[in-house]
């Protein structure tokens, strides 16, 4: 099984600059997560863009999804910012012949403390043994689309008990 990781920036990719918060989108850490657990798999990385995912909007969501329906592959990660994941997620429902999972990091993959390492661990493994269909892979925890929300004030992910 190949796996096409799609990086489109979010937290996990962002670099900061000083104590007021200041940031940019860099280049994607994935490749750097995979070298670094020596993982034993085939895979590559497209990157779509570098965006904060409060700058995604339907235009760049629906380049996700024609990208994905024109393309070859089955299984696919998508790197993406927390914020809007889930909207991103409803909008590739219909694909319904490829495993699609999202993720991100609540904390930049750049930072000593962060989920990003862990959460793309949990999508390799869920886009390796889920059935067809788009899941989120957040917080300890994989989510259906369409059933799973951002806790702001938790700062975490959890179901919404709808599918």
């Amino acid at each position: 099984m190949r796996i096409r990781f799609i990086t489109t920036g979010g937290t996990i990719d962002k670099i900061y600059f000083d104590a007021l918060s200041e940031f940019e989108v860099g280049d994607s850490v994935v490749q750097h997560i995979l070298t670094d657990g020596l993982v034993d798999f085939e895979y590559d990385v497209v990157s779509l863009f570098q965006k904060d995912s409060l700058e995604i909007g339907d235009e760049d969501r629906e380049i996700i999804r024609k990208f994905i329906a024109e393309d070859d592959a089955s299984h696919y990660i998508i790197t993406h910012g927390t914020d809007t994941m889930p909207e991103t997620a409803e909008v590739l429902k219909d694909l319904t012949d490829r495993t699609i999972v999202l993720t991100g990091a609540l904390t930049p993959a750049r930072f000593r403390t962060t989920d990003a390492v862990f959460n793309v661990g949990m999508a390799v493994a869920t886009v390796q043994i889920a059935k067809p269909g788009v899941y989120i892979a957040m917080s300890g925890q994989v989510f259906e689309a369409g059933a799973v929300r951002k806790n702001r004030a938790e700062n975490k992910f959890e179901a919404t008990g709808r599918s």
